[in-house]
């Protein structure tokens, strides 16, 4: 049976950013994927922001992931070339009672470390967005936008380099625990068996299936999966926005806020959409709730103007009825399995985060 050092579940983003982050250590690094390509599921299905750390739970790891991820994210960019633009966002206040949620949430992003939100008046907001209504607005100059496909090539260009192979159309059928290794059954058209003294599990939304396939992972601290669909559509018209727009957070979601694509084409969403099974499809018909929550801060949107664009899902580990939830990240302290990490629930912002988390990886590793 052949060995090898560490193996790697999964080609989205976070997967790419561990591997480039053990083979940089030295060590021998195999990345299995079941699909054909890098980042092709949720990593290809978001909105592309490098999100500044604002509402996530004090304390929480996607407070302290995005907060850290996000610096190393624009120095990783900034050195490389990356396409990525730092436009920053406002969280608009449309009536007086959403201008008084706008303090608390400026207080919320203190206590993560994010210290450069400005609060703005409404004359103040339309000085720098002049097609915007709102009351107020909060400014966050650090959140951006990224090319995320150029990152996820540029992670696995220096994967590579540092000696990291990929397998891909190789689904991890099973694998055990036993004797300090972990024994991988890998299928494809070149099944494998492979022993590793390092497993990471960054499968994604398969991440939980993963587990419950791993013989001696016990299954109490496997957590069960949901699916929460984010639908997206586009814009025929020129939206006239240079930055990121958000209406203050309702219970449940941030909104529907306005983004930009690297050229600046805007586009809407996500919503949420509870589903069952993996769907892509985006329902025309939503749309018709978009117009009215974008109208609030964007009045002369045209009637007609959104189209259906993509839809991404969310590895949520929480259900429905459940506001918030946290990355789970467990090491062998967690969960008593030798050279096993895996990572559960990492939805936004886990492109931000991507770096923090390979890092956090490596310290469960003990590199």
């Amino acid at each position: 049976m052949d060995r090898v050092d560490c193996v790697v579940i999964g080609a989205g983003v976070i997967g790419l950013a561990v591997a480039r982050k053990l083979a940089q250590a030295g060590r021998e690094v195999i990345v299995l994927e079941e699909a054909e390509a890098i980042g092709t599921i949720t990593s290809s299905r978001n909105s592309e922001v490098i999100h500044a750390g604002i509402y996530y739970r004090a304390g929480s790891w996607m407070a302290r992931m995005c907060v850290d991820g996000k610096h190393a994210l624009y120095r990783y960019c900034g050195e490389r070339g990356i396409p990525h633009k730092n436009c920053g966002k406002l969280i608009v206040a449309t009536s007086p009672q959403e201008t008084a949620k706008l303090q608390s949430i400026k207080a919320h992003a203190e206590a993560n470390g994010v210290l450069d939100m400005q609060l703005l008046t409404g004359e103040a907001a339309r000085a720098l967005e002049p097609a915007l209504a709102c009351d107020a607005a909060l400014l966050s100059p650090s959140t951006g936008i990224i090319d995320s496909h150029a990152y996820m090539l540029s992670l696995r260009g220096e994967a590579e380099e540092a000696g990291a192979a990929f397998a891909f159309h190789t689904p991890l059928i099973r694998a055990k625990a036993a004797n300090g290794l972990i024994e991988i059954d890998a299928g494809g058209e070149a099944p494998m068996t492979l022993q590793c003294s390092l497993l990471v599990n960054a499968a994604g939304l398969s991440a939980t299936n993963v587990a419950r396939n791993i013989d001696g992972m016990p299954l109490d601290r496997i957590p069960r999966a949901y699916l929460a669909k984010g639908n997206y559509f586009s814009c025929n018209a020129k939206a006239p926005f240079s930055r990121l727009i958000y209406p203050v957070p309702e219970p449940g979601g941030l909104g529907v806020h306005l983004t930009l694509d690297m050229a600046g084409q805007a586009r809407f969403g996500p919503d949420v959409e509870w589903i069952e099974t993996i769907d892509y499809e985006v329902d025309p018909s939503r749309a018709e709730r978009f117009y009215p929550a974008i109208r609030k801060y964007w009045p002369t949107l045209p009637d007609g103007a959104l189209m259906p664009s993509y839809s991404g899902i969310r590895p949520k580990i929480v259900p429905p009825a459940v506001a918030t939830q946290d990355f789970l990240m467990q090491g062998p302290r967690d969960h008593g399995v030798a050279g096993l990490i895996n990572l559960f629930g990492i939805e936004s912002p886990g492109l931000t985060s991507s770096l923090a988390i390979a890092d956090h990886v490596a310290e469960l590793a003990d590199i």
